[in-house]
């Protein structure tokens, strides 16, 4: 069978045509082909590819330009976005080296007066270990004394008997 245009619209025709060959039950007949043709719609895809190739160029190309000029505007607007996300990023970027130089004055200021706390608080340690010893020393020189005490008094009761 030789078609007078060949296309990408009758190649399903050809392949079931082929098949059919291949397979001895389904041959069909011109007849029955001219009916699948009519009934599958083959006549209107032809007239609508013909309708379509008979389009003047015009409107192909203010499509695209129209389509063009969508993309365009498109792009501008979320080219806006992004700089606007930009802007707000390096905005928070800026707060957040704020909050954290403020921390760290904070953590140095607070550094700061622990240390002068934690200096002072040793101080006060070493003055009352230094009133500790000075309290055993007394403590210590108490216990001595009451011991003289008592054998000062061992010596006057013999000497008075």
């Amino acid at each position: 069978m030789s078609r007078a245009v060949p296309g990408p619209a009758y190649r399903h025709e050809r392949l079931s045509s082929s098949n059919s060959r291949l397979d001895p039950s389904s041959r069909d007949t011109g007849s029955d082909r001219a009916l699948s043709r009519t009934t599958s719609g083959s006549y209107s895809r032809r007239e609508n590819r013909l309708s379509s190739l008979n389009r003047p160029e015009e409107d192909s190309v203010k499509d695209y330009k129209k389509l063009y000029e969508e993309a365009l505007s498109e792009n501008g607007r979320l080219k806006t976005k992004v700089q606007e996300a930009q802007e707000e990023l390096a905005g928070i970027r800026v707060q957040l080296d704020r909050s954290n130089q403020e921390r760290t004055t904070d953590k140095s200021s607070m550094l700061e007066t622990e240390k002068k706390e934690k200096r002072a608080l040793q101080r006060k340690m070493s003055e009352m270990e230094e009133e500790v010893k000075v309290l055993s020393d007394l403590k210590n020189d108490n216990q001595r004394l009451k011991d003289e005490n008592g054998a000062l008094i061992r010596v006057i009761s013999k000497l008075s008997k």
